[in-house]
């Protein structure tokens, strides 16, 4: 079937309790539980979707189930990323939010820009689990901070040992989802490979290399200019008329540039190419933080071209 064959668009606003369905073209919702009962009812109701695109926008996981299910009904799925699709909504002037009109804008950006939208394909099974490990890991660590930083505040006795106990706990589930990422890269030889590949890059330790694998996995299979963009480092113009402003880099995944940034600042003190390039940058008058940036989209072009080359 081609992009130009589908005879509908279904929008789904989807939370953790139910979702909310709309047909593009009609002013109806339909509100399901997301549940595996409410799927398959869904399902029931709107039988011939064959030649339908169903457009869920990405909530933090509770999407997953349904757009599974939908797949291997052998519906076509996008999920559609949150900021585009708001700012779609906005563009018809409309300022409102509830799930009704989330769903009307789902499905009519659904309609309007179907030829560019990629379908939702699901990872395979090891790259799923390195996934949610890398997630898991990032919590944890986010969670230890916080107890940590709270050592520091006026507290009595039980409450102090409470925040020690629990760091306690922390520590040893971030030993065990350690242990388990090291199991599944000795179990999968692809990712094996890709994950010493990528320390062969200055800055790139364990950690990183790990991270990137799990959370930007199309390293490797876009060229230059689209991981750069995908990672939230492309510069963009910041021009009107006669005025020209600094190229700023907008978007991207947060922890995939928080990583990178780690990878930068790692990079500029070895003694390698990427430390003359950002030695280089600072000779020629760039502001640090323009030359960290620069550098952390070095490093994952370069990433990107390494894991490239191990296709060919």
């Amino acid at each position: 079937m081609t992009i130009s064959s589908y005879h509908s668009f279904i929008g789904i606003d989807i939370s953790k309790a139910d979702f909310v369905v709309a047909i593009h073209g009609l002013k109806i919702t339909t509100i399901y539980p997301n549940t595996p009962l409410g799927w398959r009812n869904f399902l029931t109701e709107h039988q011939d979707l064959s030649e339908a695109l169903v457009i869920l926008e990405t909530t933090g996981g509770y999407e997953l189930g349904l757009a599974l299910f939908l797949l291997e009904q052998g519906v076509k799925v996008h999920r559609a990323d949150t900021r585009k699709v708001k700012n779609f909504i906005r563009s018809w002037g409309q300022l409102g939010k509830s799930d009704r009109i989330d769903a009307l804008g789902l499905a009519g950006y659904g309609s309007e820009r179907h030829a560019h939208l990629p379908l939702f394909q699901p990872r395979q099974e090891h790259h799923q689990q390195l996934y949610e490990l890398i997630q898991r890991r990032l919590d944890l660590k986010q969670m230890l901070v916080q107890e940590k930083n709270r050592l520091h505040l006026p507290a009595s006795p039980a409450i102090l040992k409470s925040y020690q106990t629990l760091i306690l706990c922390l520590e040893t589930q971030l030993t065990e989802i350690e242990g388990l990422l090291e199991k599944l890269l000795q179990t999968d030889p692809v990712l094996s490979q890709r994950y010493h590949t990528l320390q062969e890059i200055a800055g790139v330790g364990p950690i990183v290399a790990t991270t990137l694998l799990g959370l930007l996995p199309e390293l490797g299979t876009l060229n230059r200019r689209q991981i750069a963009n995908l990672a939230g480092l492309a510069p963009h113009p910041c021009e009107s008329g006669k005025a020209v402003g600094y190229r700023r880099t907008k978007g991207g995944r947060v922890d995939v540039k928080r990583i990178l940034f780690m990878a930068a600042m790692t990079a500029r003190r070895t003694d390698s190419p990427l430390k003359a390039f950002y030695e280089n940058l600072i000779k020629r008058g760039k502001k640090k933080m323009v030359a960290l940036t620069a550098l952390m989209r070095k490093i994952v072009i370069i990433a990107n071209a390494k894991l490239k080359s191990l296709q060919t």
